[in-house]
């Protein structure tokens, strides 16, 4: 059960970081990459940008606050970034494992290992990242935007900032 929660956290944290500014992991996914050849980070400023405009005019951010919240989100959705790279070579790497003429135990439990550490990472930069992005908006902004979550389901995957 705990590493269900753990492997599901790992996804969710992953995507996170880009939601600090409204860019939901669909978005992200689509926008933030070349092609098939790899993320593309110009792509995923074009995204932070159009997400950010989003969501000052949504919480009324002043001057100050855009200044504040503009590197918070756009380092962490950096940091976060790669997390995407490395989830698609665990699931090639468990592939692999599944294919193999013989069970590798070691290899399997390797890797959940690998997720669970790449979890706690994501984690811990999330929440950083979060905290410094409440720290900056009011009480009552931070009550809009859950406000805003609770609509969509939790996230802005469904519809939110992400500039689309």
């Amino acid at each position: 059960m705990q590493i269900e929660q753990n492997r599901r956290s790992f996804f969710k944290y992953a995507g996170l970081g880009a939601l600090l500014a409204g860019l939901s992991w669909r978005a992200h996914a689509h926008g933030g990459r070349a092609g098939r050849g790899g993320f593309d980070p110009a792509r995923l400023e074009e995204h932070l940008e159009r997400a950010l405009k989003h969501l000052y005019v949504e919480i009324d951010a002043t001057e100050e606050q855009k200044r504040r919240i503009e590197p918070i989100v756009k380092q962490a959705a950096r940091d976060l970034a790669p997390l995407r790279e490395r989830a698609r070579e665990a699931r090639r790497r468990g592939l692999e494992a599944l294919a193999a003429p013989s069970v590798d135990r070691g290899a399997i439990e390797q890797l959940r290992v690998d997720q669970l550490q790449a979890a706690d990472a994501a984690s811990r930069r999330f929440t950083q990242a979060l905290a410094d992005f409440a720290e900056v908006l009011r009480p009552e902004q931070r009550a809009t935007l859950v406000k805003r979550l609770r609509r969509h389901g939790g996230g802005w995957h469904r519809g939110g900032w992400h500039g689309g």
